[in-house]
This record gives C-alpha cells, structure tokens and sequence, in this order.
C-alpha cells in the first residue's frame, strides 16, 4: 500500500467511526447539562412545591419523588400559637430549600386542605421521612408525637406532632427524619 492509499484509509476512519463518536458525546453532554438545570431549576423559589404557603391540595406523592423529609403545618394566621410558629416556618423554608419541604396550611381560610391528614387541634404538624414514610421517632412520647395507623391494616399512616414547636425541635426531628 502506497502513503496515499493509507492516509484515504485514515480519512475513512475518521469519518465512518470517529466523528460519529464526536457527535454522539456532544449530543450527551448537552443532554446532562440540559437535565442537572432541569434537576436545579425544580427547587428554586417558583416551584410551588417548595412554597412554604399552600393555598391548593397537596400532592403529597409528588412531594415524596424529593427524597427530603416534609413537614406540613396544619395551623392558621389568628392562632396564637401558629403565629409564634410562623417565623420559624419561614426561616426553616428558605434556609433548607431542596434539603427538606417546610410547608404551612392555613386550614381556617383554606380548610379542604385538612381533609385527609389527622387534624384535631391547630398547629399539627404533619411529618413524613426524606424515605416517603411516616415519621418514626424513636421515643413517640418523649418527643409528644401521636402515631396514627389505617384500621383495616394497621399500617403506620401518619407521625402527628400538636401544638408548636421550636427551630431547634423541628431541626432535630428533621435531621432524624434524613435531612443532610
């Protein structure tokens, strides 16, 4: 084989194998860098998922897909006790945005919202582990945390916390329930 017949077989190569390989690696690179935006823009403050106030029913399934543990405050705006609550909610919400899903419920103003969670007395918090699954503290009593189950099957359905809680509980409690 003579030098030009050898730099045409090389000419082959590049083009039959090694620019399709080019092209394919470009074409999965925009597609990572398209998907981890995606994956960023779902947390940041216009996702209503991460809104500390709900206005409309929670899709708690979807809420669950994060993988960060939740907590629902089920309480109102005249309630003195949720009042006191309010700025820890606040606080809570933006500083651990994507980390955890603070949410709060006005069920006074919005009170279909309350319809299918354990709610007898106001603020209840509503708390489910970064898994999906209903909180499990390990000492229920010590932290006044009310267990609620399905009848039919016993299941573990609900974790209940009633009346108000401090930063630092709801840190703690978080942190137990998966918060990094």
């Amino acid at each position: 084989m003579n030098n030009e017949s050898v730099e045409k077989s090389k000419a082959k190569l590049v083009i039959k194998i090694i620019i399709p390989i080019l092209l394919l690696c470009v074409v999965a690179g925009i597609w990572v860098v398209k998907n981890s935006q995606k994956n960023v823009s779902s947390i940041d403050g216009d996702n209503p998922d991460f809104v500390l106030h709900a206005t409309e029913k929670i899709d708690l399934e979807k809420l669950k897909t994060y993988n960060v543990p939740i907590v629902i405050d089920f309480g109102s705006d005249s309630c003195v006790p949720c009042k006191e609550m309010a700025p820890v909610l606040k606080e809570l919400n933006e500083e651990l945005r994507g980390k955890a899903i603070v949410k709060f419920v006005d069920v006074w103003k919005y009170q279909a919202l309350g319809e299918d969670y354990p709610i007898s007395v106001i603020p209840t918090q509503i708390l489910i582990d970064a898994k999906g699954r209903p909180y499990s503290p390990k000492d229920p009593d010590a932290m006044q945390m009310k267990l609620y189950v399905l009848k039919d099957t016993n299941e573990h359905a609900f974790t209940a916390h009633e009346g108000g809680m401090t930063k630092e509980q709801l840190l703690s409690v978080l942190k137990e329930m998966g918060l990094k």
